[in-house]
Order: structure tokens, then sequence, then C-alpha cells
């Protein structure tokens, strides 16, 4: 069996004189969570929706699960996409059992498979509501179990957390994460980095219509780290000064030090020779977000929307 859920070589995908897309290449293994990362029009709807063959590339190739993007894989697929889109005069679970159906699931499988995730994302006292009675938050979860209700083996997620409290935002990724450890493959498009470092395993990072890396989270961190170190101690800080370090920045009772002029062991042998009593001293590893900086520029991190949605 291939070994990739998903394949793009050479991607390219332009709006009249726009360019959404360009030159991109991206392999998303099997049983991953991958992490689609970069600022609003970067370019990650308009890839996601050539993945779903929503969208065709001007060139280049898109595989998905081992073929052509075609209608029995993609139904094999359970897209979350970012515009939002219920029935709004539906009941909650008659709209879930359609989209069951939908899928080619059996009405009683439907029924009893929406009944269940209904009560996990507790909103089985709404089952008989209409959609448009429920908060968008609601709305929001109802969606989720319908891209999920078929137990599709790749879950493609479109800022799906976009909107959430902090305590349903948890309650998903733990639902994603299950997923995962069922072996399952996903897709997570997102800007906002904080939620990628806690989720993901692998990392795209996207920048006006440019991939500017990607791979494992924890060997892009590795590869990344400048020497910064985090010291934490006992005592007055004056033994930094002696020891020749000026910039240094407080992060709650530790001192963060970014590479200078004085190395780590020059650093942990000046603490030693001053008899500091140190509680931490730990190599830093970047955030994505410095990371992102790092390669594509501050300025990337704010870019802009193309012509008619086309680059998101």
């Amino acid at each position: 069996m291939n070994d990739v859920a998903v394949r793009l070589e050479g991607v390219t995908k332009s709006f009249g004189a726009h360019t959404a897309v360009s030159d991109f290449d991206l392999d998303i293994p099997r049983g991953t969570i991958l992490g689609l990362l970069g600022p609003n029009g970067s370019g990650k709807t308009t890839t996601i929706r050539m993945i779903m063959a929503i969208l065709l590339p001007d060139e280049g190739s898109v595989e998905l699960l081992g073929g052509v993007p075609d209608m029995s894989r993609r139904s094999r697929v359970g897209y979350l996409p970012e515009e939002r889109g219920v029935y709004p005069k539906m009941k909650v679970q008659e709209q879930l059992v359609f989209l069951g159906e939908l899928r080619g699931l059996p009405r009683s499988d439907a029924r009893k498979r929406a009944a269940r995730w209904l009560d996990r994302l507790g909103l089985k006292d709404w089952a008989a509501k209409k959609v448009q009675d429920l908060s968008k938050g609601m709305q929001q979860k109802v969606q989720f179990i319908g891209t999920i209700l078929h137990d599709p083996d790749l879950l493609i997620l479109d800022e799906p957390f976009s909107g959430l409290d902090p305590i349903n935002q948890d309650v998903l990724e733990s639902i994603v994460r299950e997923e995962r450890a069922r072996g399952k493959t996903i897709l997570f498009s997102t800007h906002l980095m904080e939620q990628a470092e806690r989720l993901c395993e692998r990392v795209c990072l996207i920048s006006r219509a440019r991939k500017v890396l990607d791979g494992d989270l924890k060997e892009l961190k590795r590869r990344e780290r400048t020497g910064a170190v985090a010291v934490e101690f006992e005592g007055d800080e004056g033994w930094l000064d002696r020891a020749g370090v000026v910039d240094r920045e407080r992060a709650g009772d530790a001192w963060h030090i970014p590479p200078g002029r004085i190395g780590h062991r020059e650093l942990l042998a000046a603490a030693l020779r001053e008899e500091v009593s140190l509680r931490r001293f730990e190599v830093l590893e970047p955030r994505l977000h410095e990371i992102f900086v790092r390669h594509a520029g501050e300025d990337a991190t704010e870019a802009p929307m193309s012509p008619k949605g086309g680059a998101r």
C-alpha cells in the first residue's frame, strides 16, 4: 500500500493575474497529523480545494489516497471547509443522518452514529431542534460530526476551531488525537501556530503562495535552534552582568538569554564559579512563529487576501 495519503507535485493555481499557489510540493504520510500553516491569504484553502478536486491545478499533479482524486477516493475523506455550511431549517439529527447517507451509510447506521456523536459533544438534548436554533459554536460542532460520521480514512480540517471557546477546542482536539491513534490521517489547516504546536506531528509552512519549509515538527525545531537558553536560579542576577550577559529577557521565573558573546559552557562555568544555585539551564527550542518569521520574514505573517478569495 502507498504510505502517502496525499501527494502534490509542482502544483500551481492562478486566478487571473494572481498566483494563489505556486510550484507547490507536499507529501502527507498516512497515519500522521500534518499542519498546513500560514497567515490568511497565503494559499492554504486553495491548496485544500485542489486536493479535493473542487479546483483543478493549472500545473502539476495531485494524488489522493493512492490515485487521482475521483469520487470514490473523495468519499473516504471527511472535509470540514473554512466556510461553515449547515441546513438551518433541518433538525440536527435529521441533517446528520442525511449527510451520513450521502456518504453511503445505511439510514439506521447513520442514525446510531449521529446519536453517539451528539451525546459525545453535549448536543443530545438538541437532536430534535432545528439547526438555526443552535448557537454558532453548536452549529460548528454539528458540522464537525457530519465530517467524521462516515469514519473517513483522511480528515481535512480547514480552520476547524475558529470561533470555538477553549473548552470545545479541547474537546475537538482530543477527538483529532483519538482519530490519529486509530490510524487516520489528518490535514489540519490553521493560521494559529500555537494550535499546530499542540496538535501536529508534521508541519508545512506556506507564505505568499509558496512553501517555506516542511517536515517533522520535532526535527524542524531541533534544526532551527539558535542557541538561546533559559536560566532559572536562586539569588541575585548580578552574576549575569559579571559574566558578560548584556541582553536578557525575563520570562516567568527564568531569564531567556539569546545567543551572543558568551557560549553555553562559558555561561555554565560562570554560574559554577559564582556558586549560583541553578534550578534550570535549558537550550530553548524556537516556537513555530519564530521559525516562520525567520524563513519568510515578519511582513509575511500578514499576507493579503487575494482577489475573489483565491489565495486563502
